[in-house]
């Protein structure tokens, strides 16, 4: 029984305004995970107010139990929200938990698209404003000549390829470009600056090629040949570079009150969700590298290519739009 509700109250209030702070942590930063100290703190602050609430109600302080029980029960909610250990569902996570960490993470991606255009243009100015850049800014050597004759090349050899060389190249093509992608996911570990540079230099040298094809009067060959494996490769690389960039803005720690470790700690799901998503996407351009975008005419007319890339960008672009919309990740905590 209270005997004095005054002197009550003004000796348990700042516990309840306390415990109210502590959850202001939880709702201000989503990344925010206490020490073991921090826990132990919530819980005891917890137990006392549940005992305070119990105090003031059978007092029949009505208004003062209610306003303690809503702060209560969202301490009781935060405590017992624990994440369990469930399981790993490859179909849930490729159709709910990666589109909806895609989407959670969007301002990364778009930063990402965004240097890379910038790049793109640069690429086409450098190329329109000096063609004998081509040797500087382009990497390979079988892009060095006239675009037409290589096109005449391609064609003529297309004929000639032979099935059973697919299945190696197409290891080739995976290997290779999984490793461009985690090397830009791993340059996150330079606050992003690495990331940034190589998405750059990457937008760089697809405006110069694309220019040049363009220029050169072989559009139609270059959309036949880039659609079909490059409306995934590219993105798949964008991904992995959105990873690269979240782990930087983990490293630089804006507006966050958590220690480096913990930042780390708390976006490393999503930095391997997106990592696991680039890697099945890369898997897939480069079996369609290997068997569709190879061959030309007159062995595969391009406007198919062309349309099959289409239709390859409209998919890619709804899942990562509206797949998992409405349904929460498995393991994600709740407020």
């Amino acid at each position: 029984m209270i005997v004095d509700l005054d002197r009550f109250v003004a000796q348990e209030r700042p516990q309840w305004l306390a415990l109210e702070e502590a959850l202001r942590l939880y709702d201000q930063d989503r990344l925010y995970r206490p020490t073991l100290r921090e826990s132990m703190r919530l819980f005891e602050l917890y137990q006392r107010s549940v005992a305070d609430l119990a105090r003031l109600e059978e007092a029949s302080q009505t208004e003062l139990a209610e306003q303690l029980s809503a702060v209560v029960g969202r301490a009781y909610a935060q405590i017992h929200s624990s994440r369990r250990k469930a399981r790993f569902r490859p179909l849930h996570w490729l159709l709910v938990t990666l589109p909806n960490t895609f989407r959670r993470q969007i301002r990364p991606f778009e930063l990402a698209v965004l240097v890379t255009l910038i790049g793109c243009s640069i690429g086409g100015v450098l190329l329109k404003l000096d063609p004998s850049a081509k040797s500087t800014v382009l990497p390979f050597g079988q892009l060095m000549g006239d675009p037409r004759d290589r096109v005449k090349q391609e064609e003529k050899e297309a004929i000639k390829r032979h099935p059973d060389s697919h299945a190696s190249f197409a290891a080739q093509l995976m290997t290779h470009n999984t490793q461009i992608a985690f090397f830009a996911l791993a340059c996150g570990m330079t606050w992003g600056l690495g990331t940034m540079v190589l998405l750059f230099y990457n937008g760089v040298v697809l405006g110069a090629v694309s220019f040049d094809y363009v220029r050169a009067g072989e559009a139609k060959f270059l959309l036949g040949w880039l659609l079909p494996h490059g409306v995934v490769e590219i993105p798949a690389i964008l991904i992995a570079s959105q990873a690269g960039l979240v782990l930087a803005s983990a490293l630089i720690g804006w507006s966050s009150r958590l220690r480096r470790a913990d930042r780390l700690r708390a976006v490393a799901p999503d930095v391997l969700t997106l990592a696991g998503g680039a890697a099945l996407m890369l898997v897939w351009a480069g079996l369609i590298e290997s068997y569709i975008s190879q061959y030309h005419e007159p062995v595969l007319p391009y406007g198919v290519k062309i349309a099959f890339g289409i239709a390859e960008l409209a998919m890619l672009v709804c899942f990562y739009a509206l797949a998992g919309r409405g349904k929460k990740p498995r393991g994600a905590k709740r407020a």
